[in-house]
């Protein structure tokens, strides 16, 4: 007789790089092995960060034989930095009602908010019966381990549905992405928007590259350790202008470099003969992601050059269709960056503050659907260009 098996890990290195990337693929650069190990590996996840791994795996037994069907990332959460769907509200309610709100399991990429699959299922196992195991299994997880909720975060749309389905609450939120529509260059993409925004735009390139500013990209195997501490230094003064530490360590970064170097890029500035300033992309073959960035002197527009206008061009160039720059940021949508929906699912064991946070979130929804379609109303595209914020 077949039966299923789910089992948590303390370490995706029980897992293997083989049996992962086997199940997850490796289009997505953050759920590939590599990424993930790459976090535990350098400390970024662990007990002492409050990312804790409790990976889930899923093995068919059958005939005497286990097979890996399944795997999802979960960690076990002490607080809720590094996850982009904000809880504090919810953590501190708890709290005040003298209830603990932590620790608390959530399935993410952990300090990247970029929509990807939060599931990986061999081919002939359906999602509907593989995610409901999961989710009973972490219900008596949670109430074996004293955590108070489930998280999932960023999922792809499939997924978000089907956890739904399962009684997991839903929320919305919003980000701006960036569409390339086969523009030959960037001078063709300009022209589909209205004359004030296109003006804004060359202007703001021209007082970068006047002020004598120049780009270099350097793709990942040519990153050498040297540009990799620079670079370093430039994203944690990002950071500390807030007064903060950057989540990543520079051994994580290096670790990228060393084993999945074909998807990122850094787009490096150079003034008077010195970088000072560089951003840190990701890519696959369809889609770019803008992840940190950071700057040793302060130029006018020069994040905007850096982050936005130079992977636009890079896009561009290489044929990618989408462009992922990150969370947040109105600022975008008058560079032509699309408001796009993005969703998450939380379980919450306490019936009393489930039904407390599920209308938070039912009238939460109505705020940001309104939001997205008050922003796309600000989008610069000529009029009679039709856009999808879908």
């Amino acid at each position: 007789m077949a039966t299923l098996e789910l089992s948590f890990v303390d370490s995706i290195a029980n897992i293997g790089a083989t049996d992962w990337n086997a199940l997850s693929g490796t289009e997505n650069p953050f759920t590939r092995y590599e990424f993930l190990q790459g976090l535990e590996l350098t400390g970024c996840t662990s007990k002492g960060t409050g990312w804790q791994p409790h990976h889930v795996t899923v093995h068919l037994l059958q005939d005497g034989a286990r097979t890996l069907v399944a795997v999802m990332p979960l960690y076990l959460k002490t607080n809720s930095y590094g996850e982009y769907v904000f809880d504090w509200a919810w953590a501190n309610a708890y709290q005040s009602h003298g209830f603990q709100y932590y620790p608390k399991f959530v399935t993410a990429v952990p300090f990247t908010p970029s929509v990807g699959s939060r599931l990986f299922i061999k081919p002939g196992y359906t999602l509907a019966a593989v995610s409901k195991l999961i989710f009973d299994k972490i219900a008596e997880q949670a109430q074996r381990i004293q955590a108070s909720s489930w998280h999932v975060l960023f999922p792809v749309k499939d997924q978000f549905d089907t956890f739904a389905s399962h009684g997991l609450m839903s929320r919305t939120g919003c980000q701006f992405h960036w569409y390339n529509k086969d523009y030959r260059d960037f001078e063709h993409f300009l022209e589909t928007l209205n004359s004030r925004k296109r003006k804004n735009i060359r202007r703001e390139r021209s007082r970068v590259h006047d002020a004598g500013v120049t780009f270099a990209r350097v793709e990942g195997a040519n990153i050498d350790a040297a540009l990799w501490r620079r670079f370093y230094m430039y994203y944690q003064s990002t950071y500390k202008m807030r007064g903060m530490q950057g989540y990543l360590t520079l051994e994580f970064f290096e670790h990228l470099s060393r084993h999945m170097p074909e998807q990122l890029f850094m787009n490096v500035a150079r003034a008077d003969g010195n970088d000072i300033a560089a951003a840190l992309f990701f890519k696959n073959q369809s889609t770019l992601y803008g992840r940190y960035w950071g700057s040793s002197q302060d130029y006018q527009f020069l994040h905007f050059e850096t982050c936005y206008y130079q992977g636009q061009d890079y896009a561009i160039e290489h044929g990618l269709q989408g462009f992922d720059s990150g969370a947040q940021g109105e600022h975008k949508i008058q560079r032509g960056f699309v408001p796009i929906l993005t969703y998450s699912n939380h379980w919450i064991k306490a019936a009393g503050f489930a039904q407390a946070i599920k209308h938070f979130l039912e009238a939460e929804q109505q705020h940001i659907l309104q939001y997205q379609q008050q922003a796309g109303e600000l989008l610069p595209f000529k009029h009679d260009l039709k856009v999808d914020t879908k």
